[in-house]
């Protein structure tokens, strides 16, 4: 029991605290840095979506007011079998630039993707989704990178604006965490996959997506790596987005994520060899061992109950016991209170583990995203 016990925590301990600090002292004497000129090439930004009539029309503004060539840019929308107002409100915004395609039945995202990629004339895919706001500078800032031919996949940064609930609060620390990882993976190569609310890749690297995937935001750029070219984040491209008021919402869309994240595990199997290449060291750190971590608190927890006789044993228990008891506060908690966010968020994200590992042996994740607010 002493080795799982320690074990476990050594795994978890990497996986939070070792591989982050990895990657950020392999940055200071290890950069790539990336060429950034590029005088305008033509763009082709796809959006897919279903039943937005309440986000289409300010997204399609903030498009509109994007400061780049209106000559140099098309706007290709596929309303995915919306039976709102989405395709009524979209049709005002068509013109020679901006088409919208209908899809009478629902497929999911990939099929729509794959229909607005084959149709798109621009020299790079801009992918983004609905609800989001972009800044000005945006997409510019984001095509300026392909000026590197290393360059395959660039990703915008993610920023929230603030909401007052509990569900900000926690999500904005582990946010800002994962964006803290993405930042150094970027500048000794390549992060792992990309925002999805915001990326481009250049347009014959676009591969056919599989009808029933999940993450398009990680599957893309990992093909894209797998070609020999870098998937990288440019903090100086914003999008900006809002956290769900409901942290059921919230919960439900994690547990998608997760889920979507063992589908890749079948989809990249070329990735889980940590000796053949940097890439997949750092996707097994970063992707891999986070869907271990739950299994891993259970062995924890377990065998220190085997292991109570003696004193730092109790003292490690007693420690998990308050931790959870935080988190279960947490819960309910109106305020925001970082002593028990932290451990809120922290075991909401390892019960969407668990639940995202039987979704995807079940089969019970559907590639339909249901929105619940």
């Amino acid at each position: 029991m002493n080795y799982i016990f320690w074990l476990s925590i050594i795994i978890i301990l990497y996986c939070y605290i070792g591989y982050p600090l990895a990657v950020f002292l392999i940055s200071l004497f290890y950069k790539q840095p990336v060429k950034r000129t590029y005088p305008y090439p033509t763009v082709s930004i796809v959006m897919a979506v279903h039943n937005e009539e309440k986000n289409i029309e300010k997204k399609m503004q903030s498009l509109l007011e994007l400061d780049y060539p209106d000559t140099r840019i098309e706007i290709l929308i596929g309303s995915d079998g919306s039976t709102d107002k989405t395709d009524e409100i979209a049709d005002k915004f068509v013109n020679d630039r901006i088409k919208l395609y209908r899809l009478p039945q629902r497929k999911g995202k990939p099929s729509a993707l794959n229909l607005l990629a084959g149709e798109a004339k621009g020299e790079i895919l801009v992918f983004t989704d609905a609800r989001q706001r972009l800044d000005k500078n945006s997409v510019d800032e984001l095509v300026k990178n392909f000026a590197d031919q290393k360059v395959g996949s660039v990703s915008a940064e993610l920023f929230f604006e603030a909401e007052d609930n509990k569900t900000a609060s926690g999500m904005g620390l582990y946010w800002n965490y994962e964006k803290f990882i993405r930042k150094y993976e970027s500048k000794t190569g390549s992060m792992m996959g990309a925002t999805g609310a915001l990326y481009a890749i250049r347009r014959e690297l676009f591969s056919k997506l599989p009808e029933d995937l999940i993450l398009d935001d990680v599957y893309i750029p990992m093909k894209i790596m797998q070609r020999g070219y870098r998937a990288i984040l440019d903090s100086k491209a914003k999008i900006y987005d809002r956290y769900s008021v409901s942290p059921k919402e919230e919960f439900l869309r994690k547990v998608r994520t997760l889920t979507g994240n063992f589908q890749l595990f079948i989809y990249h199997s070329w990735l889980m060899n940590p000796f053949k290449s940097i890439i997949s060291w750092q996707f097994i750190s970063h992707k891999f061992l986070r869907l271990a971590v739950p299994f891993l608190l259970i062995l924890i927890f377990i065998s220190n109950l085997y292991l109570l006789d003696k004193g730092l044993y109790r003292i490690f228990f007693i420690g998990q016991v308050f931790f959870y008891a935080f988190a279960l506060i947490g819960l309910v908690f109106k305020h925001k209170n970082r002593i028990f966010d932290l451990p809120y968020m922290f075991c909401v994200m390892n019960v969407a583990a668990i639940v995202g590992l039987y979704r995807f042996i079940t089969k019970k994740q559907g590639v339909l995203w249901e929105k619940n607010s």
